[in-house]
């Protein structure tokens, strides 16, 4: 009998990862955490905390799994938050632009047992570097407000990015090797 999985995370993109696997989540349950950084904390420590975090909120009955993930977009310790606005985004694409920077997913899972397993994921990705009509035309296009660093990678800031190194799957939200590796260490069956 297979484990029921619940996704800790209301995003459609972690869904449509998890269905690159084959996993189908159970149920679907959104954390309610707070995600402010900690003072002095590396994006690092903070992406896996926050992974953690969102698993160990989500309620659960003996025998589910849980699955939990975080992306942390950070140029040096600076930890970019989901932009909110037309101002912060063009403030994160501003200072992206031309640069690399890191994109920190990390992923956590709790076994049917309650034990806790975490992961993390760092990919470097570098932008070109954007004119601001390039900036601008991003920005006017919605795709990235919600998201960590203002931008999405499995969008039209794809053709924006001329390198990358790391998992394209972890920058888009949910990295499926260190996800794939978690699950199956929690008991959960794939091939």
């Amino acid at each position: 009998m297979i484990p029921t999985l619940i996704l800790a995370s209301s995003s459609p993109r972690r869904r449509d990862l998890l269905a690159r696997l084959g996993v189908e989540p159970g149920r679907i349950a959104s954390p309610d955490i707070d995600e402010t950084p900690r003072k002095g904390e590396v994006p690092r420590v903070y992406a896996l905390r926050m992974a953690e975090e969102k698993a160990v909120a989500v309620s659960r009955a003996s025998g589910e799994i849980v699955v939990a993930g975080d992306t942390t977009v950070a140029v040096g310790r600076r930890i970019l938050q989901q932009a909110t606005d037309a101002e912060m985004q063009r403030g994160c694409l501003t200072l992206l632009s031309g640069r690399r920077h890191h994109v920190l997913s990390a992923v956590a899972v709790i076994d049917g047992d309650g034990r806790l397993r975490s992961r993390i994921c760092d990919s470097i990705v570098r932008f070109k570097r954007l004119s601001p009509e390039e900036i601008e035309s991003y920005i006017e296009s919605g795709e990235g407000l919600g998201k960590a660093g203002g931008y999405a990678i499995q969008g039209r800031a794809e053709a924006l990015i001329d390198w990358m190194a790391g998992s394209h799957s972890g920058v888009i939200g949910l990295p499926l090797y260190e996800t794939r590796s978690l699950l199956r260490a929690s008991g959960y069956p794939l091939a």
